[in-house]
């Protein structure tokens, strides 16, 4: 699938940072290359709880947007880091933005027929990503971030996940009730040319997801491109089968 006019906006305006370190597992320290904080050192919240394998490197340049809040205690969030020239996008928001933009824009052919958009949505005593109702009953999706590329196979997680095999737990059961769920996996770098579990990283992640698609759930990775502006919806990729 070619760029479509799927494009969401970076919240504010960004700026370009040197990466210094991240500690407390969500703080950032940076130091601020342009905008109103140029030259000085800046915290950013992170709200990606993995391990951004290869991108946190001292030096590497950030991208960052400012909080909405001036009272907040971090005052940008981590969008983006540079890598080989592109930017990666890191924000886990990102997907369920991007998700709800595609329905929007009907940017997706498998979100056409639904009328109606619910973000977390409860099932049991579970919250997934998304439920989606048309005519032919609900669609329930959870989303993902990608940020690894191995040998141009784009993967995920990027570190143990118990909380995704709960997820495809989650997902196996409702595809058994005969609902229609799918897996979201939005790839927020453009040199993988195809998508696989990292069974590496997760063995145990990589056996449910195999697991999952042979109980119908889907897997729908695409890219995205990132810019200093944004994030723009690609092609989609295929998936790699064991």
């Amino acid at each position: 699938m070619a760029d479509t006019a799927c494009f969401i906006h970076h919240p504010g305006e960004c700026c370009r940072a040197r990466f210094v370190r991240r500690y407390k597992r969500f703080t950032v320290e940076a130091v601020a290359l342009d905008g109103p904080d140029s030259g000085r050192t800046v915290l950013a919240h992170t709200n990606n709880t993995g391990s951004m394998l290869g991108l946190l490197r001292p030096g590497t340049v950030a991208l960052l947007s400012p909080a909405a809040s001036r009272g907040r205690k971090l005052p940008y969030t981590l969008e983006a880091m540079e890598l080989h020239g592109r930017f990666v996008g890191v924000n886990t928001l990102t997907p369920n933005r991007m998700l709800r933009r595609a329905w929007e824009t009907r940017s997706l052919p498998e979100l056409a027929e639904y009328d109606t958009f619910r973000a977390e949505a409860r099932t049991g005593q579970s919250r997934l990503d998304a439920r989606l109702d048309g005519p032919g009953g609900p669609l329930w999706v959870e989303c993902k971030n990608v940020t690894m590329v191995e040998d141009e196979v784009a993967c995920f997680p990027d570190a143990v996940t118990e909380r995704g095999h709960k997820h495809l737990r989650e997902l196996m059961a409702l595809a058994a009730t005969g609902a229609r769920v799918a897996l979201f996996f939005l790839i927020q770098r453009t040199d993988g040319r195809c998508f696989g579990p990292a069974d590496v990283v997760d063995p145990v992640y990589a056996g449910l997801f195999y697991e999952a698609l042979e109980r119908g759930v889907e897997a729908w990775p695409l890219v995205a491109r990132v810019d200093r502006s944004g994030v723009r919806l690609g092609r989609r990729l295929a998936v790699v089968r064991p």
